[in-house]
């Protein structure tokens, strides 16, 4: 009975989580927007600039406010109608033994929904926006006027880097709200695309020329945290998204056979 009761408050504290969460888009848009927006002000305002302030200095980091905001946006148009969506013809996620049901079918169970367990993977995956931006913020200056080469590579692939995963972590996340099919495969997309964008980082900067010593050993433990992140991520979520029964009737409309 004990068991069944905190079964009962976590799945109910989920529940009103998600319901939190569905509804406080608008405002969590808005937060992200000025907390980011004031950040990097901050950030330009806190960096020695050699030359004038310019749009070459704005720019990325306007595309660092605007991007997860834009991502999001976009996504829940074109997932208003996500778990209407048609399931994948071919399956992916072949362990377990599971029966395929129809949607009706699959809506009705009681486990379908982006609750549980789910909303902890929904919840980090939206942390990892500002978490992504503050670590760009801490690493990286405004950069104006000349800069050495390496300097502006690892800028560059950085700026691609926070923008890039942003946006796309913050798709994934609409599409776990949304109860797209295509999520999980989404997911493992993004997290193999993620740990390859830190290897071609580390790889493109090594080789640009008068890279020094300090800067380098900085740069292969933040790449190298950058990894071991994902790889944690990747341990803890993908033998869920594989052997969930939530994810599976949810996701893939199929229950254990």
């Amino acid at each position: 009975m004990a068991v069944s009761a905190i079964t009962q408050r976590l799945s109910a504290k989920s529940n009103t989580i998600l319901l939190q969460l569905q509804s406080g888009l608008d405002r969590i848009l808005l937060w992200w927007l000025f907390a980011a927006a004031l950040a990097c002000a901050a950030r330009i305002a806190l960096t020695p600039l050699r030359a004038p302030l310019g749009l070459d200095v704005i720019f990325p980091y306007l595309l660092l406010v605007l991007a997860p905001a834009t991502s999001m946006v976009l996504a829940l148009r074109w997932f208003r109608d996500g778990d209407q969506l048609p399931q994948p013809k071919t399956r992916l996620a072949l362990v377990g033994r599971w029966t395929n049901v129809c949607r009706d079918e699959a809506r009705d169970h009681s486990l379908y929904g982006a609750g549980g367990i789910m909303v902890s993977l929904l919840i980090g995956m939206l942390l990892n926006v500002p978490v992504r931006a503050a670590e760009y913020l801490a690493a990286m200056p405004a950069l104006s006027g000349t800069v050495p080469p390496w300097l502006s590579t690892l800028h560059m692939l950085m700026t691609v880097d926070v923008i890039l995963f942003s946006s796309l972590y913050t798709i994934a996340f609409v599409a776990a709200l949304r109860r797209v099919p295509l999520f999980p495969r989404l997911l493992a997309a993004i997290w193999i695309g993620d740990v390859g964008m830190q290897l071609l980082t580390a790889d493109l900067v090594a080789a640009t020329p008068g890279l020094p010593g300090n800067v380098a050993g900085a740069l292969h433990s933040l790449l190298d945290g950058n990894v071991k992140k994902v790889l944690i991520s990747v341990a803890l979520w993908l033998p869920y998204l594989l052997l969930s029964e939530r994810v599976n009737v949810t996701y893939r409309q199929r229950i254990p056979a």
